[in-house]
């Protein structure tokens, strides 16, 4: 699978790499992820088994149930997968560097459409005002009022989105986590981020 290219790729940008404490926090939201995804995951193991010891046993109605087991099987584990595949590319994507540049960020509102909801934006911004990653937010950060466009340091990855400004956290990664991730949406409404 080929890297998507990114606009800062054709330009010199610093970067670091994440430190221990950041990738541990992102390993053990993986964690916790996984303690959720293993039950459904085991859950459709079980019932795709079911009608092949049913059949090993001599049951008649193995052959009647197999098909609606083994959909309800591909279900269980489908679900599995795909609450597995965020927190499992957050963990690759703690192996790329986070960037680090000295230029703006920079607030929008879009609609869609006239009659369709407000969508809240943030980016970051070389020294130039060119666009380096755009993200969506949850809602208007009301501590900054109406202005839109701030100069600012900022660290951030693509996947991730902005870690710091101007050194302090928005809690995009929090300081810390509790391992296997237990408490992460309490403390998420607690912190009320403003990322979706």
């Amino acid at each position: 699978m080929r890297r998507k290219k990114h606009p800062w790729d054709s330009t010199p940008i610093a970067s670091r790499a994440w430190t221990r404490e950041e990738r541990r926090v992102v390993v053990r939201g993986f964690l916790g992820r996984l303690t959720i995804a293993i039950e459904p995951f085991l859950v459709g193991l079980f019932l795709a088994f079911l009608p092949i010891g049913m059949w090993l046993g001599h049951q008649e109605t193995a052959l009647m149930v197999a098909p609606i087991f083994g959909l309800v099987a591909i279900a269980f584990v489908a679900y599995s997968i795909a609450l597995m595949i965020p927190s499992t590319r957050a963990v690759f994507e703690s192996f790329t560097p986070i960037y680090i540049v000295d230029g703006y960020v920079r607030y929008r509102e879009s609609r869609a459409t006239e009659t369709s909801p407000v969508e809240y934006h943030v980016a970051v911004l070389n020294a130039e005002r060119e666009t380096l990653g755009e993200w969506q937010l949850s809602e208007w950060p009301k501590s900054i009022g109406t202005q839109d466009l701030w100069a600012a340091l900022v660290e951030f990855s693509p996947y991730g989105g902005i870690h710091k400004i101007d050194g302090l956290s928005t809690g995009v990664l929090p300081s810390e986590i509790a391992p296997f991730g237990i408490g992460v949406a309490r403390d998420s409404q607690r912190r009320g981020s403003k990322f979706r």
